[in-house]
């Protein structure tokens, strides 16, 4: 692919292309975060001769010896050029922390990281950005609760963000997709096509990309996904948006490494709270009683964070039936899951005029279809 088909930011990076090679090979470097890359950048002139200094004068910057092991081996083994070259065939483009179209929230966290990889377009800085997380061993109230918010939040304009993991990260993403609006999948590993994790999930990512959002990553390209990037992944997911909301999590969850890294930032963090005797509310209930706000709807999050779309956003959006079935079908049918053979001996209709009505308000997006023949309002 021709390299003017990459987004502007590739071709305009104020380092250059010469030393955007450095850039990229420094993050090959596990040894070295943000934190020791930082120290590097004020002991040379440039990150060329980062990368070519002797090793006596990286003992003088402190590094141990096993990060002066692991230098020798990468500046050995990797060639920058042929990796910039991997890059654009996987039109994945770079955002150092030096460039303009850097995440600005991102910017601000307590040691950002300096480079992105990206495939599909970054947020613009005026665009809100809200992090949704949750448990990947999701209920189907959790399922409901994620979908009914960010659904809303959607409906407002808001960008959502998750980690494109199963469970309520995926339901996030798919449901932000469905309100056709844009979201970000931050990553643990690489982000090329044939690395994304999970497998299950590359199609989601994919169609994130299609429609005008982005995954991202830290790490270079071909990083598996180990269980030591999730935590630093976390604080990237958090770092982008203005709040971060728990829909569902255990008493040990990433979600909840997610949240104190937004308390960290000094963020928001909200939770939906969830029934004492389930595992997977037990995180969010903890929350809350730290201090986390409870929601159980959009806009009380658009309120919190003074949003001026907030006073627009109607707490409960009334579905209008179109038909007497649909009356009947909507004076009985709540937000919690019904089994259809309720709603027929509530609405004393035929099974048949039932499932031929939901399928109806199904694809007119008025309810949704929990499965196991259980229905509730979508909205």
């Amino acid at each position: 692919m021709p390299r003017k088909e990459f987004p502007s930011y590739w071709l305009e990076n104020v380092v250059g292309q010469n030393q955007l090679k450095y850039w990229v090979g420094f993050t090959y470097l596990q040894n070295i975060g943000p934190a020791r890359f930082s120290k590097l950048r004020k002991a040379f002139p440039s990150l060329e001769q980062a990368w070519h200094a002797p090793l006596s004068k990286l003992e003088e910057l402190g590094f141990t010896e096993n990060a002066l092991s692991e230098f020798i081996r990468v500046r050995r083994e990797i060639n920058l050029d042929q990796e910039l070259e991997k890059l654009e065939k996987e039109n994945i483009s770079v955002v150092t922390i030096d460039d303009e179209a850097y995440p600005k929230l991102l910017k601000e966290i307590y040691y950002p990281p300096f480079l992105l990889y990206c495939r599909g377009a970054l947020p613009g800085h005026e665009e809100f950005l809200l992090a949704v997380v949750g448990s990947r061993k999701y209920s189907t109230y959790g399922r409901q609760m994620a979908q009914r918010l960010v659904s809303g939040l959607a409906q407002n304009g808001l960008t959502i963000v998750s980690g494109l993991a199963l469970g309520i990260d995926g339901i996030a993403h798919e449901t932000a997709l469905e309100s056709n609006t844009k979201t970000i999948g931050v990553l643990g590993c690489g982000i090329e096509r044939s690395n994304i994790y999970p497998a299950s999930n590359r199609m989601l990512g994919e169609r994130i990309i299609e429609r005008g959002g982005c995954i991202i990553s830290e790490h270079p390209l071909g990083t598996p996904p180990f269980k030591s990037n999730f935590p630093r992944r976390n604080r990237i997911i958090a770092g982008l948006a203005l709040g971060t909301l728990v829909i569902e999590a255990a008493e040990k969850s990433g979600a909840l490494i997610t949240a104190s890294h937004a308390l960290e930032q000094n963020r928001d963090v909200f939770a939906v709270p969830g029934n004492a005797t389930n595992e997977s509310s037990v995180g969010t209930n903890n929350l809350i009683k730290q201090g986390a706000r409870p929601v159980t709807d959009a806009g009380e999050i658009l309120e919190s964070l003074n949003l001026k779309q907030a006073t627009d956003y109607l707490s409960v959006q009334k579905i209008i039936p179109e038909n007497p079935e649909e009356e009947a079908v909507l004076a009985h049918l709540k937000h919690e899951p019904m089994h259809v053979d309720t709603l027929a001996r509530l609405t004393k209709l035929p099974i048949r005029a039932i499932n031929a009505t939901l399928t109806m308000m199904e694809m007119k997006g008025k309810i949704k279809n929990l499965g196991a023949m259980k229905y509730a309002l979508a909205r």
